[in-house]
């Protein structure tokens, strides 16, 4: 995928690199190529935010700047990508042309400032692009140095003025076609709400309408729409100037504002920017687990494909509420361990600090002290030795049999849904313990949306699947009566993908799958728990009791077996856990939210169960992490430690280990945060 200028294949490494704040002083871009050298990095993100020094005024370019930064890293062995710097807009453009200014919600348009502060509906700012990424597409594409497009930086946000009002409306009228059909699908007759011309509907407004749940959803639909089109704008101009060179937007972690899961097709490479909150708790295995289920969805937008990590920082941040600094061997962990999860790149904001304005103190390769004798730039030299090891790594693929659906538009859905626990259902919480334990299994694991293919999965997971759009539902059940194995859980199958409830009983579609009728649902307290006890000679072998907390589903079987019920208040004796055979295939309930003990104990027997082969045959420790990237030719197997001691794990075969050449067999020792990548040949 990625090819450096020797036209080797090699992991990425390298960073956001802004040579024009440094601009007064040549000397400071001599010494950079001197220590990027020593930092083995290969590629650099340029261009990023430089609109206002590639067009200092209006219709006045240049480009010779550019032009010397990209000659230069390339005859250094560097790389770029080239972004186009449209993040950011210059300060002339927002005094001559106010309209490319957003508006907030409140209906206020913004003042010039910040990033991002412009609108994708703007027709002067798509003009405006099109002339600036024309100009970057005839004089740069055809450069060796360029890797590929950086579109834009992390797309967010949304717009409220007078050109997004009409394409909402434009927007819900191609959807709806007619007004019944719209106040129907937003149940307008609700509070008196009904519509009678399409010139009556504006997006939500905290003074206005905010609580037609099934307009707030179609917003957002909207916003991701309006943004895909501005994205597909951008890059018109370079792929009709050259085809060939592969096009990314860098995303963000765990992002609510847009469905990106809209974006895969429009993507040639996936990227996106981790910024985990190490060190933060006593333990960094929530946060090892958060960043790798991140990993593991941005890698599924593609079907598996390698991914780019974009961003990350070398040492801390300057925008977190507490930014601790790196432990020992921490960057070099959670660099590999990106690479484990599917990347073929580390990269960093930024390559050298800023010494002025909101990202001074934001960590970087080179620090203020402007030498190469820093902790932090001996980790990025180390980690850039580590890559340069794993060149065979990249490419490879991670085949994964377990699917977990996090689907952003049922997350809109939930987390606009007025109860029953206002307090916080904890979505993102509660599929995130479904993931710790599956990846606890050692199993490689899928993160995608309910739209998608489930055929290649022996086991999918869907947590809270609130919203059941049209055809989901009808496709879950033909993938467990054709043999697959499916999880699901309280609070499924409430409403369609307009916010309108099923009726005739919950779960809604996924009835006669999960072979259950949900009564009711009782919200918890926090700090407040019920229990469930397995009952004797289960299917899966549980044992015991377990707590349950938040949400409990009161359910009653009709073609369901019950597993385990519920041990306390008026619903004991009530199934907690329960599985239906459907076809060749079974579903199981979990009525209610457990906590990660037992996730991990039902997703150990249900994996058994179902033979899926685990990354690595061994028992693992706490906090001891493994992910398998593989080809025809060989399979590689990171081992990762998260924990804050050495530990040791058998091994039941003969391993080379890529990054020191060592052959293993009998047990593999890893010191705190250490790391392992062994190479298993096919």
């Amino acid at each position: 995928m990625c090819q450096a200028v020797t036209k080797k294949q090699v992991m990425l490494h390298g960073a956001d690199y802004n040579p024009e704040q440094w601009a007064h002083d040549e000397a400071i871009f001599e010494e950079d190529l001197r220590l990027m050298k020593k930092a083995k990095v290969n590629v650099m993100s340029v261009g990023i935010f430089s609109w206002a020094k590639l067009e200092p005024e209006e219709g006045i370019f240049d480009f010779n700047w550019l032009d010397t930064i990209i000659n230069r890293l390339y005859d250094n062995g560097i790389s770029v990508f080239l972004a186009t710097p449209t993040g950011a807009r210059p300060t002339w453009m927002s005094e001559k042309y106010p309209e490319v200014l957003r508006v907030t919600k409140q209906r206020q348009r913004n003042l010039h400032g910040m990033r991002h502060n412009h609108c994708y509906t703007s027709p002067v700012y798509r003009e405006k692009t099109t002339i600036m990424n024309t100009k970057l597409a005839e004089r740069y594409s055809a450069h060796p140095a360029v890797l590929g497009w950086h579109i834009s930086n992390e797309y967010g946000g949304d717009c409220h003025c007078d050109y997004c009002q009409q394409a909402f409306r434009e927007w819900v009228k191609d959807k709806y076609e007619t007004l019944d059909a719209l106040n129907h699908a937003w149940w307008t007759t609700f509070w008196s709400h009904t519509y009678t011309s399409f010139t009556q509907v504006e997006s939500p407004a905290p003074h206005g309408e905010e609580f037609v749940h099934g307009q707030n959803i179609d917003w957002k639909r909207f916003v991701t729409d309006q943004t895909l089109d501005f994205y597909r704008h951008e890059v018109k101009p370079l792929k009709e100037k050259n085809a060939n060179i592969p096009v990314t937007a860098n995303f963000m972690e765990l992002f609510e504002g847009l469905n990106y899961d809209r974006f895969k097709d429009d993507l040639d490479i996936v990227s996106w920017d981790s910024y985990p909150t190490w060190h933060f708790e006593e333990s960094d295995l929530d946060v090892a687990s958060y960043t790798a289920m991140n990993h593991d969805w941005f890698r599924s937008l593609k079907d598996g494909k390698p991914f780019l990590l974009m961003e990350s920082t070398p040492s801390l941040t300057n925008w977190q509420a507490i930014s601790k600094l790196k432990k020992p061997g921490v960057h070099h962990l959670s660099s590999l361990q990106a690479v484990a999860h599917g990347s073929d790149s580390v990269q960093y904001f930024q390559w050298r600090k800023s010494r002025g304005s909101s990202e001074k103190f934001h960590g970087a390769v080179v620090d203020h002290v402007g030498h190469e004798h820093t902790r932090v730039f001996k980790d990025v030299a180390a980690v850039g030795a580590s890559l340069e090891t794993l060149a065979e790594v990249v490419g490879t693929r991670i085949d994964a049999k377990v699917a977990l659906i996090f689907d952003t538009e049922n997350r809109w859905a939930i987390n606009d849904a007025q109860g029953p626990r206002n307090s916080g259902v904890h979505y993102e919480k509660t599929v995130l313990e479904h993931y710790r334990g599956l990846v606890a299994q050692g199993v490689n694991v899928d993160v995608i949306s309910s739209e998608r293919d489930l055929s290649t999965y022996a086991l999918v997971v869907a947590p809270m699947l609130y919203m059941v759009r049209s055809g989901i539902g009808e496709k879950i059940e033909a993938y467990v009566e054709q043999g697959g194995t499916f999880v699901s859980t309280y609070w499924s199958g409430i409403v369609n993908e307009t916010d309108l409830t099923y009726l005739g009983g919950f779960p809604g579609p996924l009835r006669k799958t999960l072979g259950i009728w949900s009564e009711e649902i009782d919200a918890l307290r926090d700090e407040e728990y019920n229990q469930a006890s397995a009952l004797t000679g289960n299917a899966l072998m549980l044992n015991g009791r377990y707590r349950i907390k938040e949400l409990c589903d009161l359910a009653h079987t009709e073609t369901a077996t019950t597993l385990m019920t519920y041990d306390q208040d008026f619903y004991r004796g009530y199934p907690a856990l329960t599985v239906n055979h459907l076809g060749k295939g079974q579903a199981f309930y979990q009525a209610a939210r457990f906590e990660l003990d037992f996730q991990c104990d039902f997703y150990r027997q249900l994996i058994d169960q179902l033979g899926i082969a685990r990354a690595l045959d061994t028992n693992l420790p706490e906090g001891v992490s493994v992910s398998r990237r593989e080809n025809s030719e060989a399979a590689y197997i990171f081992v990762m430690n998260f924990n804050q001691r050495p530990v040791t794990l058998a091994l039941k075969e003969t391993f080379k280990e890529v990054l020191t050449k060592e052959t293993l067999s009998g047990h593999l020792a890893l010191e705190a945060f250490g790391v392992a990548v062994l190479k298993q040949v096919k």
